[in-house]
């Protein structure tokens, strides 16, 4: 562990920088046994700094930790793309990843049966370049509206004000109701619910996104992370254990790991999906609910990621590092039609901006000015027309927030070199030539089917396609003692459900993957167990029809 004793010796000062020639500790008073005085700047200042060290935390993703290292290139991915850090075999950026628990709280223990964030944040020198994953490949919901309603269900009861550790009522309550969410709760409760370390964890994109190469040909890609010492994982009972004897676990593991040298290691991969794969595709591509079967979409390497330096100041470079879908879009990456990451690509600014300030891309670990130095020296190279604001730490001197007369505005080609130069009128042969090149370009049938699928296949509720791919995990993937421990799990996570209508539902929603599953879950509460086919467990909890494939289709 870092040392608390320094030699280093430094003159302390008031926050404009003069020194100070007292004793930090001091204050003045009016006399020897006076009043304090309000003119004491210094103790003032750091009495209202100290009311507003606090930063609001993050509403999802609270707890975390985190650590710098780097991304290299070694496998090209020129023939997909032609965004610039995945051309040249070698090419290599530092880099900063965050690892979290979704529903706990910024107190909460980070061994907590939960799926994790792992995002990571390259500071390239074109510039920050976001991955904003989890370490599972779905998640709960596939509809953008559902998603606050999700997280209000994970956090604290608003009349008991208690948290789902005591009572988890409201958790069980919106999985039952949403069925969708069976395949992401299975995997949370298997024994990838309480993952040992962070640096043996794997990560993945979850979304499409949509890869396009210099021809201008599409292909869609998922992205995976997978530590190169496997994903390991805690049994219920050392999760349970770990909880109360040392709730910041995983964040010591890692911090304990970089010091010693033990360097956490990842291989970076994609799947890869053509349009015409996309179209006959059994699954949405925009559905977040379903993986693809590596059998038929097997996995192609990249790259490599280190983590191989601990933070110095954990608030600067962790509690203040903000991510985004949206900086995952750099030229080269589009976003699919995923309803959940169009949304997303706008609501992880907007809640930076509440909790960090409008200018929050230019603190240093944003803005990368720390890591790569632009030729001006500027983390703003070409300029833009954002001002002031609070907590404005550039502002770009006395160059105009619009294009002015006679100002020629550089602009760069697809690959990241000057291009044209723009004036602040337009002609209109330009404006439409430019429109027309627009709609014309990668213009496919295929996009339009998909997302025709997509759309009445999120709407219209339940579908037995929701259902095979859990069940394949319950039956083929885990083991004979993965399902004991399955079992376990979910009676622990669930035990604690104090509504009774709500107990009883459970059984019949694990029902759904297998009959006699549910007649587990039921003996292990102690309730009264009548299996529903997904046809009667629709109707009975108010989730419109069982759709078919001929639905769907």
């Amino acid at each position: 562990m870092a040392s608390l004793n320094t030699t280093e010796e430094r003159l302390y000062s008031n926050a404009s920088g003069w020194y100070y020639p007292n004793h930090p500790y001091g204050a003045q008073l009016a006399g020897p046994d006076g009043p304090l005085l309000l003119q004491d700047n210094h103790l003032t200042e750091n009495l209202a700094h100290f009311h507003r060290e606090r930063i609001p935390e993050r509403v999802v993703h609270a707890k975390g930790g985190g650590a710098h290292g780097y991304f290299e290139l070694t496998d090209s991915l020129s023939d997909l793309t032609y965004a610039l850090p995945y051309q040249k075999v070698g090419y290599k950026t530092p880099l900063t990843a965050r690892f979290s628990t979704v529903h706990g709280e910024l107190g909460s223990a980070d061994t907590q049966r939960d799926p994790r964030g792992f995002s990571i944040k390259f500071h390239t020198e074109w510039g920050s370049h976001d991955w904003v994953f989890n370490n599972t490949p779905v998640f709960f919901i596939r509809e953008p509206n559902k998603f606050e309603h999700f997280i209000h269900s994970q956090k604290r009861d608003p009349q008991t004000n208690l948290d789902q550790l005591t009572d988890a009522s409201s958790v069980w309550d919106y999985f039952v109701q949403n069925p969708e969410s069976i395949h992401q709760v299975t995997y949370l409760m298997g024994d990838r619910g309480t993952p040992k370390d962070w640096g043996n964890m794997s990560g993945y994109s979850g979304h499409t996104y949509k890869f396009v190469n210099d021809s201008d040909e599409v292909t869609y890609v998922q992205i995976h992370i997978i530590p190169d010492g496997g994903f390991q994982t805690n049994t219920i009972e050392e999760a349970g254990e770990l909880n109360g004897s040392s709730p910041d676990e995983h964040q010591r593991l890692l911090f304990k790991r970089i010091e010693d040298g033990d360097y956490p290691s990842y291989t970076t991969y994609l799947q890869t999906m053509t349009p015409k794969q996309a179209e006959d595709f059994k699954y949405s591509i925009n559905d977040l609910t379903k993986i693809w079967p590596h059998k038929e979409f097997p996995l192609r390497k990249f790259g490599k990621i280190v983590l191989d330096k601990n933070v110095t100041n954990y608030f600067e470079e962790i509690e203040q590092i903000a991510f985004s879908p949206s900086r995952t879009f750099i030229p080269g990456i589009e976003p699919s039609n995923d309803p959940v990451l169009q949304s997303r690509i706008w609501s992880y600014p907007d809640t930076q901006r509440y909790r960090l300030g409008a200018n929050y891309e230019q603190l240093p670990i944003n803005s990368g000015a720390n890591f790569v130095k632009k030729p001006s020296g500027c983390p703003f190279l070409a300029g833009n027309f954002q001002r002031a604001g609070q907590g404005a730490i550039i502002s770009q001197g006395n160059a105009p927030n619009y294009i002015p007369l006679g100002e020629r505005y550089k602009s760069s080609n697809k690959y990241g070199q000057p291009g044209k130069a723009h004036y602040g009128v337009v002609s209109k042969n330009e404006e439409v030539k430019s429109f027309e090149a627009q709609k014309n370009q990668r213009i496919s049938q295929h996009e339009q089917i998909i997302w025709n699928k997509q759309f009445y296949y999120q709407l219209q509720g339940l579908s037995e396609l929701d259902l095979e791919q859990p069940r394949d995990l319950y039956h083929k993937v885990f083991s004979k003692v993965d399902r004991e421990h399955f079992v376990k799990n979910i009676l622990g996570a669930s035990s604690n459900v104090s509504n009774e209508i709500i107990r009883k539902q459970i059984p019949q929603y694990w029902g759904l993957i297998d009959k006699e599953l549910g007649a587990k879950v039921a003996k292990g509460l102690e309730v009264d167990y009548v299996y529903l086919s997904p046809e009667e467990y629709a109707g009975g909890i108010g989730v419109s029809k069982v759709l078919t494939e001929s639905d769907i289709n």
